[in-house]
């Protein structure tokens, strides 16, 4: 059995990305309060996996996210993209037309803008997370209340569905990573084709600095598929970035971070793992 730690309640998106990367195989979900919630659980429980989304094809980057994966030892086991489809979800016998608010995480709410203007005149709450929305509306027997969360959080709560695929953008897709302590991680990897990489590292303030190390990847064949650049707390005008790329030769690879030490102040490798294909609409 798989342990993995998420944020939010059960019926979350990050429990169904948990469960679709581990298809196949039984999973405990351990329901988190916050993001950093899941490193203290992991801390406690050697033998639990973390599970946090990284970005959304619409929101963009969970900036916060990137640095707790900094501060933290654990290594990247792998990717899930997950396509995001929201309903709205009320207490039994409820029809949209008695729906006087709607609760829900304000990504979920901004994601259902267009939807929630054709209900002019309904107050919007925003909640800390979307399958937490709906429990509430069921334990707490909101009537004239309704949340934006995933048909999985609707059916667990015993909730009734108003309205499916209720987001503007179909194209709507989150990334999470899954990660552990080396040995789990060397578990799930194992007979898989590792083709994809994240690191983090620092430069001095100097001109020119990115271009150099970017001009180092090219020359051995780096595929960058994302750069995400953070402030240094304490400091000003110094940045960190973050690094996604995928390779086809992991010698070549190896051998690209070895060049561009010179170049760096700090590197830290969060993990080697499988690319996760964008799944179909």
């Amino acid at each position: 059995m798989k342990k993995v730690a998420i944020q939010g309640g059960n019926g979350a998106y990050h429990g169904i990305a948990a469960e679709e990367f581990f298809k196949g195989e039984e999973v405990e979900i351990i329901p988190c309060n916050t993001f950093r919630d899941i490193f203290k659980t992991l801390k406690k429980d050697p033998n639990v996996l973390g599970i946090m989304a990284i970005e959304n094809t619409i929101a963009g980057s969970l900036l916060p996210n990137y640095e707790l994966l900094r501060e933290h030892k654990y290594q990247i086991a792998g990717e899930h993209k997950l396509r995001i489809s929201h309903c709205l979800a009320a207490l039994p016998g409820q029809t949209i037309h008695d729906i006087k608010e709607i609760q829900s995480h304000p990504i979920a709410l901004m994601q259902c803008g267009n939807f929630i203007d054709t209900m002019p005149g309904v107050k919007v709450v925003e909640h800390e997370d979307t399958a937490l929305a709906a429990r509430d509306i069921a334990i707490k027997n909101m009537l004239g209340t309704a949340a934006i969360c995933s048909t999985r959080a609707a059916e667990i709560y015993g909730l009734n569905i108003l309205a499916k695929e209720i987001e503007t953008n179909k194209h709507n897709f989150t990334r999470f990573l899954i990660f552990g302590n080396e040995w789990m991680v060397e578990d799930i990897q194992k007979n898989e084709v590792i083709n994809k990489a994240s690191i983090v590292f620092t430069l001095p303030h100097a001109e020119g600095s990115l271009s150099k190390v970017l001009s180092v990847f090219s020359f051995y064949g780096i595929n960058l598929t994302k750069i995400q650049s953070l402030p240094i707390v304490g400091r000003e005008w110094e940045y960190q970035f973050h690094v996604d790329f995928k390779f086809d030769d992991h010698e070549r690879y190896k051998q690209s971070l070895v060049a561009i030490k010179p170049l760096i102040n700090e590197l830290k490798n969060l993990g080697e793992y499988p690319e996760c294909p964008t799944p179909e609409i």
